[in-house]
């Protein structure tokens, strides 16, 4: 399957894996930071009228002039770039600094240094909750577990902060110790958790054969990396002569639109995958243009966690009868977000489109709702490791897959 496209855009979910983000590509704009801020915005094509102009400058000179402590002036200049972002009240236009940025491009390479758990970030709470931690991880050594809330790292509140700073924080070189101290419910005070970073290789994708040649693929993540991992699992397990497929998108955050795209070919025929619009009415159309495709049983595991490029895929494949969609009610972000490069390394996330299913459905703040819904079990919610016997999301969705055998 080749990648038909190539997209100058991430969709994120508001989720990013603990130095690990979503995938995301880099649109150049040209101009330096500066000169962008002074963009077009009022009727005299300058986003600061002489008012505010003039306001912004009295308020440098009196913090120059009477604050208490010793002030970074790049710091206030910055603070106006996140100011005037932060004042659309949208959780997923966020301004980066030089260093944030980096963080970020670096975090689609394929390695990182950190701490190996993914992170999801409440929107309506502004808090930093663990969702997964990867197997045998520093995260996993440590003691974090999956719904602990952190609300500090390295005694930096975390609350309210974008996550991809939370997990710029977070990350750090190899053999270093970060100390996250979090909530756990049940526990009467925080838990200080010291962890020791380490080099880790992104994991987007795990796979086995189960009973009855039930292939069985996990994608945690939807990277630069993923297309081509997603095609050695797949071809392995076709060569094990696999007769039905369970594809787990349960806690993956999202990534790289034309990933999700990617993923959808091996198992629809040619036809809309999805299609997204902007302010101006706009219409962008992915198609899926292999006609290879599996033509067996599979059943898609889904949960509230499973945002954004999952959602692209479980919706396209339930819109067009080509899987089961097994779970729980997904995230619901039906927004797309572009990077912008400013040119001076700072960048900016800005949202610009929605996007639809191939049915027309915009699924924000709703969600994909399972064709057979079923909770996990409460016990299993807080595990770092389930195992399959006792997985009864993955169970159920093999049933279902029995009965289409």
């Amino acid at each position: 399957m080749s990648n038909k496209k190539s997209l100058a855009v991430g969709i994120l979910a508001g989720f990013l894996a603990a130095c690990l983000c979503g995938g995301l590509f880099w649109c150049i704009v040209g101009g330096s930071g500066r000169e962008a801020a002074s963009g077009a915005g009022d009727a005299s094509g300058h986003v600061l009228s002489s008012a505010a102009e003039k306001k912004l400058e009295q308020i440098y000179q009196l913090i120059d002039r009477y604050y208490l402590e010793d002030v970074d002036h790049d710091a206030l200049v910055e603070g106006i770039y996140k100011g005037m972002v932060a004042s659309l009240d949208d959780p997923y236009s966020v301004y980066y600094d030089l260093e944030e940025a980096e963080a970020v491009a670096e975090s689609i390479g394929g390695t990182y240094s950190g701490i190996g758990a993914t992170l999801t970030k409440n929107v309506e709470t502004g808090g930093i909750t663990v969702v997964r931690c990867f197997e045998g991880a520093p995260s996993v050594e440590g003691g974090l577990l999956p719904g602990d809330q952190i609300v500090s790292v390295d005694g930096t509140d975390v609350l309210n902060m974008d996550i991809s700073e939370a997990v710029a924080l977070i990350k750090g070189e190899e053999h270093t110790r970060v100390v996250l101290t979090v909530y756990r419910e049940g526990e009467a005070d925080y838990l200080d958790l010291s962890i020791e970073r380490a080099n880790i290789d992104i994991p987007t994708v795990e796979y086995e054969m189960l009973d009855q040649q039930i292939g069985y693929i996990l994608v945690t993540n939807f990277e630069q990396v993923t297309t081509e991992q997603f095609d050695e699992a797949f071809r392995s397990l076709q060569s094990q002569g696999m007769q039905a497929l369970v594809l787990d998108l349960r806690d993956n955050p999202g990534g790289i639109l034309d990933v999700a795209c990617d993923l959808c070919e091996y198992f629809m025929d040619q036809g809309l995958i999805v299609y997204t619009e902007d302010k101006y009415g706009s219409r962008i159309e992915y198609e899926a243009e292999d006609a290879d495709r599996f033509g067996k049983p599979v059943a898609v595991l889904v949960n509230e966690n499973s945002a954004s490029a999952s959602e692209i895929v479980a919706g396209a494949l339930q819109d067009t009868d080509n899987a089961a969609i097994v779970g729980t009610t997904t995230f619901g972000k039906g927004i797309v977000q572009q990077f912008l490069n400013l040119g001076d390394g700072s960048a900016l996330k800005l949202t610009f489109s929605k996007y639809y299913t191939p049915n027309g459905n915009n699924i924000h703040e709703v969600g994909i709702v399972p064709d057979v819904e079923v909770e996990l079990d409460e016990a299993l919610r807080t595990k770092a490791v389930i195992e399959f016997s006792e997985d009864n999301q993955l169970q159920k969705a093999l049933e279902v897959l029995q009965e289409q055998m």
